[in-house]
């Protein structure tokens, strides 16, 4: 089992930065982790995800160029900078963990998800 738990989610303007982060303890076997996000009303969409050997690197459209995804190997985290934040980027963020290290931007890749952390960006 792997347990991951998200943190640095809250309130900011639009303009404004956040710094989520997701630890991982347990069997972290995982070769692949990734951040999705889910609005009120909407299905959970893919936000970014990075291989975990080789830190290959993917992002949605809609964030490309305002976040970043890096992962600290020894401290089994992952993190997502956020820069540039907008209205539209409200929703819960969650982090997940992959035993493949391929397809990471489809949300059925992943085995393990953490609880979710709210972002709410006011305009």
């Amino acid at each position: 089992q792997v347990q991951l738990v998200e943190s640095g989610g809250g309130l900011v303007q639009a303009g404004g930065s956040l710094r989520l982060s997701c630890a991982a303890s347990g069997r972290t076997f995982s070769n692949g982790r990734g951040w999705f996000r889910q609005a009120p009303g909407k299905e959970r969409e893919f936000v970014a995800a990075i291989s975990w050997i080789g830190g290959t690197t993917y992002y949605a459209d809609s964030v490309k160029g305002r976040f970043t995804i890096s992962r600290d190997n020894a401290k089994n985290t992952l993190y997502l900078q956020m820069n540039s934040l907008k209205p539209e980027d409200t929703a819960v963020y969650y982090c997940a963990a992959a035993g493949r290290g391929y397809y990471l931007t489809v949300s059925t890749t992943y085995d393990y998800w953490g609880q979710g952390t709210q972002v709410t960006v006011s305009s």
